[in-house]
């Protein structure tokens, strides 16, 4: 039984458990090539794999006391629950999507679909229910310019669905590009030598937990020991788990990202709001409207890159391609606990002993507020440090 998140109808913990034979039928309606051969087969699993994964499943699951609660819909057959997953998918705005599966492209295979909303997450069994899952709803919804869809490295799975199911992407928030671009503001036009995982992301955003890092690790040595394991039914439910998890955190880093990419636009906004109505009115009459001479508060746009150029010159090493060097992020286990924590290889703070398990609920209040908080206390350091001709800069006014 899962328990965590408001669902939008019954979870199905379990793939065994649906006795939905349509499925199976629709592949067959819509298998257009020779018998076994499509992405959507499978890849016969041999028995030595199955052993093998339930081993790895077992060691897991012993070394993994208390696990974060969340619930999910497993979506594996037409009746019952894929019609009201898509309808409610496509009275949504904003969603989260993953695919899982082998070698992510036009020449691999594609197992799961994880989309996750605001209310309910769906894990779209594609193995099982083929390419008619987006014939029957799915390409709609992928395709829909009022959606926006959170991804991470969109490139893969773009590639997969357009190549092999005719699904044309659209409207894309991508976090891998949105933290590259989030690097480039905080070091004042600087690009970093590399990109982030999502794992890294959500450690650099959302200060993620270290139980959610032994879940990934766990995750990547199972599917190391068998890239089949994608193809196992039933799938292990620690997995499903996994699975349900990462969506569900995407939709959390998109939130965070906006937070950290907005916060310039909202400093300056606030110094507009408050650059007559707090100064003497005396040049207000001869100021005209519609002048269009850059106003002082966008003038110090210029002066915060700049300071932030030259922190980022002295934190990162600089290569040869004059990209910063962005070292590789991990959790590290402290040798004493009284320190607080807040050291990262790079340089920057890094509090990596706040734990996200308060996310209890899909979306916890106080902690995103917590985490905008922080953002605009990062974005009031750096603009104090400026000489401001007026008084728009004061912290009161953040």
């Amino acid at each position: 039984m899962h328990t965590g998140l408001g669902s939008c109808f019954t979870c199905s913990s379990s793939l065994s458990g649906c006795r939905c034979t349509s499925a199976v039928e629709g592949n067959k309606q819509a298998d257009t090539g020779p018998a076994n051969c499509g992405p959507w087969r499978s890849p016969c699993v041999s028995l030595e794999g199955q052993l093998r994964a339930a081993n790895s499943l077992k060691y897991s699951l012993s070394e993994k006391k208390e696990e974060e609660n969340v619930e999910y819909t497993v979506v594996d057959c037409f009746q019952q629950k894929f019609g009201p997953a898509v309808l409610h998918l496509k009275q949504q705005c904003v969603v989260s999507i993953a695919g899982e599966g082998v070698n992510l492209c036009r020449h691999g295979k594609l197992s799961w679909l994880e989309i996750a909303t605001e209310r309910c997450i769906f894990l779209f069994d594609i193995f099982l229910l083929g390419p008619q899952a987006f014939k029957n709803g799915l390409q709609m919804v992928l395709e829909d310019k009022n959606i926006l869809k959170v991804m991470h490295d969109c490139r893969w799975i773009s590639d997969c669905l357009f190549h092999q199911y005719g699904v044309l992407l659209c409207n894309v928030f991508d976090t891998q590009v949105a933290d590259a671009l989030q690097f480039s503001v905080a070091t004042g036009g600087f690009l970093p030598h590399r990109v982030c995982t999502l794992e890294e992301c959500l450690m650099e955003h959302l200060k993620i937990s270290s139980k959610w890092d032994a879940i990934m690790k766990c995750r990547q040595q199972m599917v190391s020991e068998n890239p089949d394991i994608w193809f196992l039914r039933p799938f292990p439910a620690s997995l499903l788990k996994a699975l349900a998890l990462k969506a569900m955190y995407l939709l959390l880093l998109h939130s965070s990202l906006m937070d950290n990419l907005m916060s310039d636009l909202t400093a300056v906004v606030h110094g507009y709001l408050n650059a007559y109505r707090t100064a003497p009115g005396d040049h207000l009459g001869s100021t005209k409207p519609t002048c269009t001479e850059l106003p002082e508060e966008l003038h110090q746009l210029a002066d915060i890159q700049k300071l932030r150029r030259e922190k980022a010159i002295k934190d990162y090493r600089m290569n040869e391609d004059g990209l910063l060097i962005r070292p590789a992020m991990e959790l590290k286990k402290r040798s004493n606990p009284q320190k607080d924590g807040n050291y990262r290889d790079d340089g920057d703070c890094f509090p990596t002993n706040k734990e996200v398990s308060q996310i209890a609920s899909f979306y916890n209040q106080d902690v995103l507020c917590q985490e905008k908080h922080e953002n605009k206390n990062q974005v009031v350091n750096l603009w104090q440090n400026l000489k401001p001709t007026s008084g728009w800069l004061d912290e009161s006014n953040f």
